[in-house]
Parts: C-alpha cells; structure tokens; sequence
C-alpha cells in the first residue's frame, strides 16, 4: 500500500519530539509501509536535505534507546521530504495537491500538528483545494477547543469538508498497549468481567501525575490548565474504557457507542457539587527529585497572579445499573510527587473475614506510565501455622518483558492505525462534545469564583497536592493508592 503522510507543523515540537521519532520506529521495526513518503509543511525556509539535517540533529535530543545510527537515519531519511507553505494562501494548498498527485497514493493522511485554533483555516481550505477525496485522512491532535462552544465549531468546519470516517481524533493515551489490553482483559478473559461491577468494586482511581513543571510552555498552559489538558480528553477517555458495556463487536463505531454512553451516563455537575467534589491547584516553590525548583507563578511566561490551575482531583459517579453509587476519582496535576500513570479498580472487602488481622480488598493496577502492565493484589497465607495473618502479595504482568519484541509505543501504532484506517482507538466527535458537554459547568463555576476573589489552592511543588484532595477520598472512607 502507498501512502503520503503530511506533517502540518513540521518544524513544530510535536513533530519533532513525538511524530517523527514514532515514523521512525515504525520504520526500524518494519511496520512502516515500504511504499511511503512523509512531507513535513511549515513557514520555515528549508530544501530537502537542509530539513533533513535539521531533523538529524533534532533526533540526538530523544531518548538514546530511540536515536537512529547514522546508516539508519540515511535510509529512513530517503522518505523524509520538505515544502515551505503559508497554511492562510490558497495557492499554496494548490502546489501541495500537485506534490500529491505525482503519484497518486493510494492512502493521503493530513496531520495536524499545528495550533487547534488553526485547524478551522486549515480544513477550510482543504475543502476549496479539492484536498478532501475518500482516500484523504486527517488527523487533528488535542486539544480540540478550548470550551464546548469551539470544540463544536471546530466539528463543523470538519464535518463540511470530511465525512466523520475521514476524521481521526487522535487522545495518544488510547494508543498505549496497557489501555489496549484493558479490553482484552475484559473482553477477552471470563476472569474478570462477572466481577466488573458495583457489587465486587468499591472504588476506582485514575492518576495522571506528572513530576515536571510548566517549563517554557506557560504561555500556553496558562491558557489551558489541568481539566482542560489532561481531564477532558485523557482521563474521560480512560473512565470510558473502564467503565463501558461490552460492544456488540470489535470495530470502531460499536466501540466507540459504548463509550459515548458513558459520558452520557456521567453524574453533572451543579455549582454546588463542584464545591464539593472537585479540588483545584496550584503548585508553588517546593523540592523535586532532590532538587529546588520555583512555583508555578515564577515559571517563565506566567502571568502574574494567574489563576490558572495545574492540579485537579475530582469525585463523579456513572449513573447506570452496573456503576450505581461506585465513585470514580480523577486525578491530575504538574510537580507533583512522581511521575505516575495508572488505574486502580479497588474491590470490595471479603463479606466475612475468618483471618486475624487487617484483611486489605483486592485491587487491580493498570500501569500506563513509567511502567506499562498490570497488577492484581492479593491476600496469601505464609504457611507460618495457625491462627496465621494473611500478608499482602502481588501478580504483576510486565508488558515489556512479556511481550518485548513486538512492543510499540502509542504514537507510533496510532500513526499505524490512521494510515491503515483503523478508527477503533480514535475519538469520535459527539464524544468529545459530550466529554466538554460535562466539563463546562465546572469551567463556569470555577470563573465565577475567581471573579469573586477566590482561586486554586495552594501546593508544595514534590507532594501529592492540596490536602483536599485526601480528604475528599477520604469522605467516603476510601484513600488515594499511595496512602493506603
């Protein structure tokens, strides 16, 4: 199969930190079409060979596991090419389609690696360059608006040029392999699927915790913040794998239908409920891997006295048969005390203990970051003799060792995926609509209360964040995975 994958932003940091080092895995593991050209686009003024070397010395800066050698960067850069474009001239989408068309590939994929608020120009003129045919695909990277009302004007303008099989949404957490095997945990094993449910499972927590600052990026973050990052898209999608029925078969729509139901199901929230059970940050100067390091209002570029939030902990609930009066918490924010990744499906407690002792529930840890596996805590006896307590043991399933040879990571199978056309890991509009839909009422009361003199608590860069999230947990008897 040919393809031509373009990269809008081609000189941008999406590309060069993620997009391309995921091209050229896929390359070095083979599973990248022989039969393909990638075309980096951007205002830069560059030949062929002068963004070539551009990208090579780009490349020393990813991590060494994943730096090409010289001979291998020589081949995968052959399919590597380069053209200056003004994404605002016309004519410049005209030129483009000619490139294109040289050969007539049988699979086209636009990447949008720009600015969201570019993507309505850019798909605009698409569509009046004729650059919308079936075998045309684009994809459009988060965030997708930055409220319900532009995440839907965005939709329109998508929708008027491609039809909704052309449009891949890309979330990269859905590419990760320990979120794929969430569904075939689920879906592919009787194990744990009769016990997936409000009557085995207490509680379940999502954790996307960074121990990184803002860095250079706080013009952009201060405009964005931690629900907008990372709750309305990453940790929503994450609920929905968890929480979703079983679809009726394994393809996109099926898949994705299920998930939409979900979000549907979602508790709302009132102005008093966000009070109540939605905690907001804001790290201040604090101690990270031993080191000092400033606040978030001393980062670079941060306005002073911004009241942007980097952390955000919350308590919602799936108002359906299988999830009735199971809370769900998520949880997210920057400079916090590692950097960790996971679901944590804590089980009920035995319904009547005969072991002396503590008798911890069982749970279930799905790693996404650093590691990637999974986890099942359990109660085993030492065989020390009677009356004996149970001590704590663990299964963990390391993907990296198990399954190493054929191990991907998430940009690079969703790349894969997006030029076979596969949209079974891709989001969906009316899910994205529907995840801002539930988010908004948050966004709104959080202004109102700035505009009254409040804001997001404070938190020492290196902790777990502001107190009230334990004490939001801990309302329902339950503790965040690091306390308990």
């Amino acid at each position: 199969m040919s393809f031509d994958l373009v990269l809008f932003g081609g000189t941008g940091d999406l590309t060069w930190r993620k997009l391309m080092p995921a091209l050229f895995q896929a390359f070095r593991h083979g599973k990248l079409p022989p039969s393909g050209r990638i075309l980096a686009v951007a205002r830069d003024e560059h030949t062929d060979e002068r963004y070539r070397a551009w990208l090579k010395e780009r490349f020393q800066e990813v991590v060494h596991e994943k730096r090409p050698s010289d001979e291998e960067f020589e081949r995968f850069a052959q399919l590597v090419h380069y053209r200056r474009m003004d994404l605002s001239q016309p004519e410049h989408y005209s030129r483009l389609k000619q490139w294109l068309q040289e050969r007539n590939a049988d699979t086209v994929v636009l990447y949008l690696a720009t600015s969201p608020h570019l993507f309505p120009m850019i798909c605009e003129q698409l569509g009046a360059g004729g650059l919308n045919e079936p075998h045309i695909r684009v994809v459009l990277e988060k965030p997708l608006g930055h409220d319900l009302a532009s995440a839907q004007e965005i939709n329109r303008v998508v929708r008027s040029v491609f039809r909704e099989t052309q449009a891949f949404r890309i979330d990269h957490y859905l590419g990760k392999p320990s979120v794929q095997n969430l569904m075939a945990l689920r879906f592919g094993n009787a194990l744990f699927e009769p016990l997936w449910r409000r009557e085995s499972i207490a509680n379940i927590q999502i954790t996307l915790a960074e121990d990184i600052g803002v860095g250079t990026r706080g013009d952009f973050y201060d405009r964005t913040g931690a629900l907008r990052d990372m709750i309305q898209n990453h940790a929503l999608q994450l609920l929905t794998m968890v929480a979703m029925e079983p679809p009726s078969r394994n393809d996109a729509d099926a898949i994705r239908d299920e998930k939409l139901k979900v979000l549907r199901s979602l508790k709302p929230f009132t102005d008093e409920s966000v009070a109540r059970d939605v905690v907001r940050g804001q790290y201040r100067k604090g101690t990270s891997n031993g080191k000092p390091v400033p606040g978030y209002l001393e980062e670079p570029k941060v306005p002073h006295g911004s009241k942007t939030e980097t952390f955000v902990a919350l308590r919602t609930e799936v108002e359906n048969w299988r999830w009735a009066g199971v809370p769900f918490y998520l949880r997210t924010g920057k400079r916090l005390a590692a950097r960790d990744a996971q679901i944590v499906v804590n089980f009920r407690p035995t319904p009547h203990s005969i072991f002396p002792g503590i008798n911890q529930p069982n749970k279930l840890v799905i790693k996404l970051q650093p590691e990637d596996g999974l986890e099942l805590h359990l109660l085993a006896a030492k065989g020390a003799g009677q009356p004996e307590t149970l001590a704590p043991v663990f299964l963990d399933l390391d993907f990296e060792k198990a399954f190493a040879e054929n191990r991907v990571g998430a940009y690079e199978r969703l790349l894969m995926d997006a030029i076979a056309g596969r949209l079974n890991l891709f989001v969906r509009s009316d899910e994205q609509e529907q995840a801002w839909r539930w988010v908004e009422p948050i966004l709104d009361a959080w202004g109102r209360d700035n505009d009254a003199g409040g804001g997001p608590r404070p938190y020492a860069a290196g902790t777990w964040g502001p107190a009230a999230a334990s004490a939001l947990v801990a309302r329902d008897g339950f503790a965040w995975a690091e306390e308990q």
